[in-house]
């Protein structure tokens, strides 16, 4: 199953995850959450901003 939305919240979860994971790659945690590491990596951006 494809998401083809995800809510705000499990965004800034997911941001958090990978920023709370010293030495974690986008890859890895985007792998952990079933979501698309490109899709992590522009929330990441985002979140950024």
């Amino acid at each position: 199953m494809v998401m083809k939305h995800c809510p705000a919240e499990f965004r800034a979860d997911a941001v958090a995850l990978y920023r709370l994971r010293p030495g974690a790659t986008i890859k890895s945690v985007a792998t952990d959450l079933g979501v698309n590491t490109e899709t992590l990596r522009n929330w990441i951006r985002a979140a950024h901003s």
